[in-house]
């Protein structure tokens, strides 16, 4: 089956600790990635969620992956949408991999489906965040558009 596919790579200064730190810890995720926090117990099986800051679940499904500081797969449904919830799950893949003294961080998102709308919306917004996510660790200072949940979703 064809899939639909968004993959970004960022290098940010830091070590593979502090990124998955921020990557999964709700007081970092907060900071960057629009007031959310990922409710989950990081083991392999576990269910995951994206919380929004009105506690509602926008996405989620469980932990395929999980290699401290290296490598962390979920698979990811969004409920905030009818549309983008109709096509099941996707998966989401972080990889770390220390470069001098930086971390390159590769996401993979992928659906095993063609031209998919989730695909295509995730791929307007992961950029945004991780490049707030890499201000923040590198500054201090997250990028003020993804500082707060959006109106009206």
């Amino acid at each position: 089956m064809a899939e639909s596919q968004f993959v970004y790579v960022s290098y940010i200064r830091t070590t593979p600790e502090k990124l998955w730190e921020a990557l999964i810890a709700p007081e970092f995720t907060r900071k960057y990635w629009c007031e959310t926090w990922q409710d989950c117990e990081w083991k392999v099986g576990a269910s995951w969620s994206i919380m929004t800051p009105d506690g509602r679940a926008a996405d989620s499904g469980e932990v395929l992956e999980f290699d401290p500081h290296t490598r962390l797969s979920v698979s990811w449904q969004n409920h905030l949408f009818a549309d983008l919830e109709a096509e099941g799950f996707s998966r989401l893949t972080y990889e770390l991999e220390a470069v001098g003294d930086s971390v390159k961080l590769t996401l993979t998102h992928v659906m095993d489906r063609p031209e998919s709308k989730l695909v295509r919306n995730v791929s307007m917004g992961w950029p945004a965040i991780i490049s707030s996510l890499k201000s923040m660790i590198e500054t201090g200072e997250s990028l003020e558009s993804t500082r707060r949940w959006p109106e009206g979703v």
